[in-house]
């Protein structure tokens, strides 16, 4: 058992005394308050099993220790021995919370990590990421044997990060400290990462064999987080059927492959969509979710600002679903109605005219510029690391260079503004008078809309040109 778990049980002389243990949130009153009295009773009784096999090994290591010394002085070969560097064994395992006011509750977050640790048998350690608390949390977590960090930046995000960082174990574990997930669990965790995951996800939801204890979870959430999931299946491909459980584990080295940018609470599904991207081996785990331990304040979730801001890391994460797919439809709806102004189509007594054909060429000009907004993207993305880097787009660029781009697009200018000058001389031979719009806006329209094309396309090869320079 660790040292400071150790002391803290020191003076624990008898079960009774164990069981009058008394951290800050125990014995408040809460909906589940009976099944935490008995779980947190529960770990306690295995602590100190855990202590009494500590006092009895120290023991056995003095005896050893005094019957090794009687030897030495009975053969006369006692000898200066310069003291050596002690050696420092490697952290497998760290576990890490992010903190802010969580004095109710991060004392037995503290303990049950510790203890899951001893229970493994591994060397471990457990970070406590302060955001800023001004309550008693740092003073409980130190005391506990925890180490802390302080993060002056603020954010759920920022506080892991800087947590990750100061950490040095090969496998991570995080979840929060307002005691609604077991740091039991970190067994389930850690046995997962060995097998070969790289990122283990717990998954509090029903339908993914977790489970919610009443009133841990607010209804509005157990609406929103299946459809924010469903989203993150379907445009991402991840494996997971809660996206937003914060408990978790995955390796050092994937953590740092992914290089996680977002500092708020988008930072729980940047892992998860970006551990997909990279071809991350994921699994999940099902948990339980208790009610919040705290009784000082409330959560510090926001249910709508922190949903939009987690749609809106979707929509950037995904330059597909955000630009391409859009485009291309607009700009096949476009390419239909257009066909249909050129031929007057007349669909079920409806003719389509220059008007069509007018709507129609903006439809395109959208849809082009929709699509180019996606390989911007997703070109800018892959080269500053956001996104992998995709193949399909690298063997387009190689064919569909910048000086190949620029012919297509002064072509397409210099098509569209013969077709403009020859309206001009027609008008002109005519004595400027009256038009026929109809015959006439069935040039105008695609000389303008190809010109327009011509110039979109020019600027964006060019633009694109710039970002690939970071590539090179």
């Amino acid at each position: 058992m660790s040292g400071s778990s150790t002391q803290f049980l020191a003076n624990v002389n008898n079960q009774k005394e164990l069981l009058d243990i008394s951290l800050p949130g125990r014995g408040k009153s809460s909906g589940n308050r009976q099944e935490m009295e008995h779980q947190f009773d529960h770990l306690v009784d295995l602590l100190a099993v855990d202590a009494a096999a500590d006092r009895l090994a120290g023991a056995a290591f003095q005896l050893d220790d005094a019957i090794e010394q009687t030897h030495t002085q009975h053969v006369g070969r006692v000898e200066s021995i310069a003291l050596a560097e002690p050696i420092v064994e490697p952290i497998e395992l760290s576990i890490i919370m992010p903190c802010l006011d969580e004095a109710d509750t991060v004392g037995n977050c503290v303990l049950k990590a510790k203890y899951a640790i001893e229970k493994l048998g591994i060397v471990g350690e457990v970070i406590v990421a302060d955001n800023g608390s001004r309550d008693d949390s740092i003073e409980i977590a130190e005391t506990l044997g925890a180490q802390v960090v302080h993060v002056s930046q603020r954010g759920y995000g920022a506080a892991l990060m800087a947590g990750i960082a100061a950490s040095r174990g090969k496998y991570i574990v995080m979840a929060d400290a307002d005691d609604s997930y077991d740091f039991t669990d970190t067994l389930k965790f850690y046995r997962k990462l060995t097998e070969g995951a790289d990122l283990v996800q717990g998954c509090r939801l029903p339908n993914g064999g977790g489970r919610i204890m009443p009133g841990a979870m607010p209804v509005l959430h157990q609406w929103g987080n299946p459809v924010l999931t469903w989203m993150v299946r379907n445009m991402f491909r991840a494996p997971v059927h809660d996206v937003y459980c914060g408990m978790r584990g995955f390796r050092r080295d994937l953590y740092n492959r992914l290089d996680l940018r977002c500092t708020g609470m988008e930072f729980a599904t940047e892992m998860i969509i970006k551990s997909r991207l990279f071809d991350a081996r994921i699994s999940e785990i099902p948990i339980t979710l208790y009610p919040d331990g705290r009784r000082s304040r409330g959560p510090h979730l926001r249910t709508f600002r922190d949903g939009w801001r987690t749609l809106r890391f979707f929509m950037l994460q995904s330059p597909r679903w955000t630009f391409l797919i859009p485009g291309l439809s607009t700009a096949l709806y476009g390419c239909i109605g257009f066909a249909l102004a050129c031929c007057r189509a007349n669909v079920f007594g409806v003719q389509f005219d220059a008007h069509t054909m007018l709507v129609a060429m903006l439809a395109i000009l959208v849809g082009a510029q929709m699509i180019w907004c996606a390989v911007l993207a997703k070109t800018f993305a892959g080269s500053e690391g956001l996104l992998p880097r995709d193949r399909r787009l690298d063997k387009l660029s190689r064919i569909f260079t910048l000086e190949l781009c620029l012919s297509v697009s002064v072509g397409l200018m210099f098509a569209g503004s013969c077709a403009v000058s020859w309206q001009a001389l027609s008008w002109a031979s005519s004595g400027f008078g009256p038009l026929d719009y109809s015959h006439t806006m069935r040039t105008l329209i695609p000389a303008v809309g190809a010109v327009a094309l011509g110039v979109q396309a020019a600027a964006s090869s060019f633009l694109l040109s710039v970002l690939r320079l970071a590539r090179k």
